[in-house]
């Protein structure tokens, strides 16, 4: 367990290898140079209060300008204040800016930057400008490749505004926040590469996580997942996620993500 801990802090991404390409969270590596990845991203999460579903649509375009940044811009759409419709939007840059390679491991570590925008009114505790908030988000991520299996952890400070001036944040609530993320995954098939147009199998296990700095509310989550990964080019995620510790008041902390990926080379 200690040794496991030691590589939690220090770990980060490369997104060269199949199984970091984690479903909730973003490793330390960029997409490559010059490829543009288009992402149909659905999220089926539960309501406490009905047990109905929110259903959101998010598509989201990442482009990589080079081996060390990348950006990636998202839209945001959900049925959650009723009728199904545009709710927000925010734009996201990654910079790498550590890399050390061994021939079966590497180790990578990244800064991001996240800046939001969002008209929906305010009903929770928590705080995510991924949907819910516009605000702006800062952090660090580290990542770890060995063999078949990827580690990596995220720290980031989260900061949210008003959801304009019809939704204006309130004074009761905090409006900043510490998030961590700790990921690991897996490449189950093949067994053995012979070409790349080998289908990949992984499994992901994430956990995601957030305090409120004000007044030190926090929840945890956990995010098992299956993906596949086609022709080294598409993707699908199957993912689910439940609530694991929570002193906050949420709306919908548990349900499906089901997304869509297709990534084009050399552009």
């Amino acid at each position: 367990m200690k040794k496991i801990l030691i590589i939690f802090v220090i770990t980060f991404f490369q997104n060269s290898k199949a199984q970091e390409l984690f479903v909730v969270t973003d490793p330390a590596s960029n997409v490559p140079t010059n490829s543009l990845s288009i992402r149909l991203a659905n999220t089926f999460f539960e309501r406490t209060i009905d047990n109905k579903y929110n259903y959101s649509f998010n598509p989201e375009v990442t482009y990589g300008l080079n081996k060390n940044l990348m950006f990636r811009g998202t839209i945001f759409n959900s049925n959650r204040n009723g009728n199904f419709e545009f709710s927000g939007a925010n734009i996201y840059s990654k910079y790498r800016f550590f890399s050390s390679d061994d021939l079966n491991s590497h180790f990578r570590m990244a800064a991001y930057g996240r800046l939001g925008f969002n008209n929906s009114p305010i009903h929770q505790e928590q705080i995510e400008i991924m949907g819910q908030n516009g605000g702006f988000e800062a952090g660090i991520v580290a990542t770890k490749l060995i063999h078949k299996i990827a580690i990596s952890s995220s720290v980031s400070f989260e900061k949210v505004f008003n959801n304009g001036s019809e939704n204006p944040f309130p004074d009761n609530l905090g409006n900043n926040a510490t998030n961590y993320t700790l990921s690991f995954g897996k490449l189950m098939y093949p067994k053995k590469y012979t070409n790349y147009k080998q289908t990949n199998i992984n499994l992901m296990l994430e956990f995601v996580g957030q305090t409120i700095n004000e007044n030190g509310k926090s929840y945890l989550d956990v995010i098992p997942a299956i993906q596949f990964i086609i022709n080294s080019q598409a993707r699908i995620d199957l993912a689910y996620k439940r609530e694991l510790i929570n002193s906050m008041q949420r709306t919908a902390p548990n349900g499906f993500y089901l997304n869509f990926e297709y990534t084009f080379f050399n552009l």
